[in-house]
């Protein structure tokens, strides 16, 4: 038996439970897995309150690290007692241990903490396919960054530091805007006190930037879209504040802009795929590039907690839970 975060209905953090599941035996292309920390994201959030609907009861959790306890048939590339971390689905990582697919876990190094991989794999990924696989950029690029000084956010300045890629973040305090400049923001915007579009068009001296990334949504849509240049790519990878409204192609016909709504786990479904964004997700934290920033922990028991304080933007870099 495992302890394990379930929901048996969409709603507000009251809704999570601690229940006693059973773990049971790997098949065919599957591992167990005993968890050290678990990752928290605003998928979750979306899963737990409806915006992404599921059948109940319903195991919450993305994101996780530890050790593999067992293997089934044609699993080669990890085997018991080797560290792992994951991004993947189906969810159920906030759990003491769990059954699950062993295409997307992976193994992982000595040199990183079980509370840096469930910290990392999610959003680092992320950032990874941000950078290299939606719109590939180059040293030069600007990007604009919206929530940088939260999980994913302080990974991606830190990635754009490290290739010579101009960021310019955007956060809702001026203690957050420091944070994300402490960790490679070449700019900072204090989006509650300024129009962050008309300043993006100061930085770049009217050009506009490259691309836009930005998980906040709603908020933050139309000033992103008019932060672009003429062919510029605009990735938004969330909602934080909401759904985008639909969108009319023609509002990118003024620059011949580009939109796309990208996920993780189309990037990852491909196990070689997914264990190559690992490793240079990987080399980026062992090199020194990127750190990973874990400024809140929670028991596993006390998740509600750690749900409030996310969805209310309290929270900066990452959130670990300890089963």
């Amino acid at each position: 038996m495992a302890r394990t975060i379930v929901i048996h209905a969409h709603g507000g953090p009251d809704q999570l439970r601690l229940d006693d599941r059973p773990v049971g035996e790997p098949g065919p292309g599957e591992l167990r897995i005993r968890h050290h920390a678990c990752g928290l994201n605003f998928i979750d959030i979306y899963q737990r309150s409806g915006v992404y609907a599921q059948a109940m009861p319903f195991a919450l959790g993305m994101e996780a690290a530890g050790v593999v306890e067992a293997v089934g048939e044609g699993v080669t590339h990890l085997k018991p007692g080797d560290r792992a971390a994951y991004a993947a689905t189906p969810p159920g990582a906030y759990s003491e241990a769990r059954v699950m697919p062993a295409a997307q876990v992976c193994p992982l190094p000595d040199a990183i903490s079980f509370e840096e991989g469930a910290a990392m794999m999610l959003k680092g990924m992320t950032v990874q396919y941000l950078f290299h696989r939606t719109c590939p950029l180059k040293a030069g690029d600007t990007v604009l960054f919206h929530a940088a000084a939260g999980g994913v956010g302080l990974i991606a300045c830190q990635w754009a530091r490290s290739e010579g890629i101009t960021l310019i973040g955007t956060a809702g305090t001026d203690e957050k805007c420091a944070l994300a400049a402490e960790h490679g923001a070449a700019h900072v915007i204090n989006y509650r006190q300024e129009d962050f579009a008309a300043r993006v068009r100061e930085i770049t001296g009217g050009r506009g930037v490259d691309a836009v990334m930005d998980a906040v949504g709603a908020a933050t849509f139309d000033g992103s879209i008019n932060s672009l240049r003429p062919v510029g790519m605009m990735m938004s990878f969330g909602s934080a504040s909401g759904k985008v409204p639909p969108v009319d192609p023609a509002l990118l016909a003024k620059g011949s802009l580009q939109f796309t709504r990208p996920t993780l786990f189309t990037h990852i479904a491909r196990h070689e795929d997914c264990q190559a964004m690992a490793r240079h997700l990987f080399d980026k934290v062992t090199s020194g590039a990127v750190k990973i920033r874990i400024d809140q922990r929670f028991p596993l028991d006390q998740v509600a907690e750690a749900h409030r304080a996310l969805e209310a933007r309290e929270t900066t870099g990452a959130t670990v839970l300890i089963p």
